[in-house]
């Protein structure tokens, strides 16, 4: 990666600095911003450039007031095929011609969005500033709950009659309160390791804390996933108290026993050493420590979760059948057998795919630190506002650069000229139309540092979603123009090597 040995300088005396844009709040659970112009059929664009990507002089030669005649010589190269072309580090790859821009082929990528409010349900309330979303699922496992612990008070409380069910929705609502509780606590621990927390949402199999980085040392992790069975273990212990002066005939008595029966079977299961269970991410922190390696502790428990998935499939209607878990085999046939066998496919198909994500995750971590602005940037040049469409190309590619930046009398950025915007111009308009009116007008989010990279630089073009932005140095110097369809193809690049 070439990074040294600049073309191009700013205006003499240009001691202005622009703050680089390093905003790390982009997956926060805030409102999506307008996003900026944005051509809805934009390109491919080319390869990346990985050359220096500073600015380059404008030519001596320039007429911007004075249209190019029609024989002058075009900007407008064969175009190159992205979906083929990785980026690379060629620094005189021309700009695309005007066929790129319909051809949506595998190579056209979007600029990073920056995510919406999360959503996901019904919004129940922002605990310590994180949303609680309840999924639809929910209310189907709630009637499910509903029906099948009614039909248990109705053999244990069989005076109830109709009312069994009242006092079995409450049980469900006050057991999915245990779930929140659980879910609580590692938000509550990710917000004090400085870990943000997109959303929390309760759905069909209990509740999900969305923590949108890991921790950084295996002790924290550790602690991080030890924090949730912990506290269903004292929720238990909570109820089991609250149990002793209470008949065991009564309504409260058979809620409390099943409040606390319910949370130690979740405390227990969250334990179980696979991914997705916080029994796994503890696993995963184990051989992180010993191995140091985060993708090898990863990797163990990912699979110690698809061999748990398998055993629950196999293993849970086995063990039903068997009356070990309280009833007898003779009550366990028919529509209870179906039952117990879809469920046991149901869980196993989420531990099954939640390992596969987190190894994904996991991968996708280990290789966003490849990602940086300084070696994605192309090389620029700039041209005053006026400068037709034409004579600007031909400078680009006189001097190796592959992107515009629309500059005042003084050298300083004013706006960018879009890409998408200068494919779809005919090649015999080019001599009479100016760059400023492909050019989007850069905003503070559109500068980002040079040395941005991995998240942050992620963070920081989700923040402000272009198709361009400008890469400046720490002093203000203009670096160069970066593409977020570059970004997004050396990312699926890297995603593609082998660990």
């Amino acid at each position: 990666m070439d990074e040294t040995g600049g073309s191009g300088q700013p205006r003499p005396g240009n001691d202005r600095a622009t703050e680089p844009e390093s905003s790390p709040t982009a997956h926060t659970a805030g409102p999506a911003r307008p996003e900026q112009d944005r051509d809805p059929g934009a390109s491919p664009a080319p390869a990346a450039d990985h050359s220096d990507g500073r600015t380059a002089p404008e030519s001596p030669d320039a007429h911007a007031d004075t249209p190019p005649a029609d024989d002058q010589p075009s900007a407008t190269p064969q175009p190159l095929d992205s979906a083929e072309t990785p980026p690379t580090g060629n620094p005189a790859a021309p700009f695309p011609a005007r066929s790129e821009a319909h051809t949506g082929g595998p190579g056209k990528a979007r600029p990073p969005q920056r995510p919406r409010e999360p959503g996901g349900g019904i919004l129940m309330g922002r605990p310590f500033g994180v949303p609680v979303y309840v999924a639809p699922s929910w209310f189907l496992v709630a009637a499910l709950i509903t029906w099948v612990f009614g039909g248990q008070l109705d053999r244990v409380l069989p005076e109830l009659g109709a009312a069994r069910y009242l006092v079995s929705l409450f049980f469900a609502v006050a057991f999915y309160a245990s779930v929140l509780v659980h879910e609580l606590a590692h938000t509550v621990a990710a917000l004090r390791f400085r870990l943000p927390v997109r959303r929390i949402q309760l759905q069909f199999f209990g509740g999900v804390s969305e923590i949108e980085k890991e921790a950084d040392s295996p002790g924290r992790e550790f602690v991080l996933a030890f924090v949730g069975p912990l506290l269903s273990l004292v929720l238990a212990g909570i109820f089991y108290l609250a149990m002793q002066p209470v008949r065991p005939g009564t309504v409260p008595g058979v809620l409390l026993a099943g409040l606390m029966i319910s949370n130690l079977i979740v405390a227990v299961f969250n334990l179980l050493p696979g991914l997705p269970l916080d029994g796994g991410r503890m696993l995963r922190a184990v051989v992180w420590k010993i191995t140091g390696r985060p993708m090898s502790g990863t990797v163990a428990a990912a699979w110690v979760g698809r061999a748990l998935a398998i055993s629950v499939l196999i293993g849970l209607p086995l063990l039903t059948q068997s009356g070990a878990l309280g009833s007898t085999a003779e009550d366990n046939v028919g529509m209870d057998t179906v039952t117990d066998a879809l469920l046991a496919a149901i869980l196993a198909a989420i531990i099954w795919t939640g390992a596969g994500n987190s190894l994904r995750m996991a991968r996708l971590r280990e290789h966003l630190p490849e990602l940086r602005a300084r070696t994605l940037t192309r090389r620029a040049v700039p041209v005053q506002s006026d400068t037709p469409l034409s004579e600007a190309l031909r400078r680009a590619n006189a001097v190796g650069a592959r992107a515009l930046v629309v500059v005042d009398a003084y050298g300083e950025p004013l706006s960018l000229v879009r890409e998408a915007a200068i494919v779809g111009v005919p090649e015999h308009r080019r001599p009479w139309v100016p760059v400023s009116g492909l050019a989007q007008e850069l905003t503070d989010g559109m500068r980002v540092s040079a040395d941005l990279a991995g998240e942050d630089l992620l963070d920081a073009l989700r923040a402000a979603p272009a198709t361009e932005y400008l890469v400046v140095e720490e002093t203000g110097e203009i670096y160069g123009v970066l593409s977020a369809a570059d970004v997004e193809r050396a990312f699926v690049k890297a995603m593609a090597r082998p660990n």
